[in-house]
Formats: C-alpha cells, structure tokens, sequence
C-alpha cells in the first residue's frame, strides 16, 4: 500500500508540473502575441495588403485568448459581458478589414483598442474593484484602504489616457501619411505607456508608500 501511494503521490507531483508547464508556455505564448501587436502595426505601412494585416490582427486576438487560459470553451466561459463586447468588436473589425481589404478600417484599428481598453478599466470604475487594485491583490491580498484608493486613481489615469489616446489615433487614421500613422501607433504610442509606467512606479515606490508608511507611524 505504501508503494501504490508513493506511486500515486508521484503521478500527482507529475501532473501537477505538467500543468505548471504548461500554464507557463501559454503565458509565454500570449506574451509572444501582445508584444507582437505594434510589430504588426509598425509593419502595416510597408505591407500593400490591408486584408493580410486584419488577418494577422485576427490571429493575434485568438492566441492571447485561446493560449492565455487554455482550452476555448472554459475561456469564453470566464468572459464578463465587457470582456465580450470588447472581444467582439475586435474580432468583427478584424474580420471586417480582411473581408473588405479596406486602409482605412485597418488604420482605425488601434483606436478601437484603446475604446476597449477605455470600456474595460471604466467599467471596473463603476462595479469594483479597479483595474489596477486586481494587479495590486497579488500582492496585497487584502489592501488596506489607501492603496485601495491609489490604485482606483491609477485605473482613472488610464482610462484619461485611453481616452485621449483613442482619440489622438482616430487623428492619424484620417489625417497622416501611412508611415507616420504606423510609426505613432506602433511605437510612440508604447513608449508613451512604458513612461506612464516608469513614472507611476516611482511615485508610488518613492513618495506614495513612504508618505502612507509616514502617515501610519503617526
């Protein structure tokens, strides 16, 4: 009995890192796809063809959902109703662009990105927790009220940008050449966000924690 135990502990164990394993290849895989979004927007000008961009965009769209939480239907299970309203309106636009082989549609693409990111943090404003009061619960499994409400102000500062963001890209959809278009959407666009990020960490390593520690030893 001991030995059939041990060998069954040892199946256990075994599927266990199997199952870590493989969470780990699908994080690296839906990593893989959102990094490889801006590639394919900073690519699109040199690209002639509008429909091979959305069909790129398509497949980016069902690796980050099919191998970021493994098998299809427990994903679309997970969906909130935003989640779905933003799933669907990037898939239809993407299928959109692949069947209409349309430029504009195609450089209208990143805006309907940031509405979605703007409906998905909004909504989080309305219902709680925030956005980014998620991201702060790994951490903080129970945050105390003062992170509580850094974060839901994080969440509304992501929701401006998003929002101005959205718009701004709308702007060089119509109005810019198709290089500069690809090149803001692309690229400036990310470094914006990877400032935004950078300065948000140290404001809140070096003077929002210090001045909460501060505040609490009184």
């Amino acid at each position: 009995m001991t030995v059939l135990r041990g060998h069954g502990s040892a199946e256990a164990t075994a599927a266990g890192e199997s199952n870590v394993a493989g969470g780990q290849a699908r994080s690296k895989w839906r990593l893989l796809a959102s990094l490889a979004y801006p590639v394919v927007i900073l690519c699109a000008w040199r690209w002639d063809s509008p429909r091979f961009v959305g069909l790129l965009l398509l497949t980016l769209l069902w690796m980050q959902r099919v191998a970021g939480k493994g098998a299809l239907a427990a994903t679309l299970r997970k969906l909130t109703p935003v989640d779905w309203a933003v799933a669907v309106m990037l898939n239809v636009a993407s299928v959109a662009i692949v069947l209409t082989n349309s430029e504009r549609l195609m450089r209208l693409y990143p805006s309907l990105v940031n509405l979605g990111l703007l409906f998905a943090f909004g909504a989080t404003l309305m219902k709680g927790p925030s956005m980014v009061e998620k991201f702060a619960r790994l951490t903080y499994a129970d945050p105390p009220a003062h992170i509580v409400r850094y974060t839901r102000r994080v969440t509304e500062l992501w929701c401006g940008f998003f929002a101005v963001n959205g718009a701004f890209s709308v702007w060089t959809a119509l109005c810019w050449t198709p290089g500069a278009w690809s090149l803001y959407n692309g690229a400036i666009a990310y470094g914006i966000i990877g400032v935004l990020l950078a300065s948000e960490f140290a404001w809140r390593k070096w003077i929002m924690l210090p001045r909460a520690a501060r505040g609490e030893a009184a």
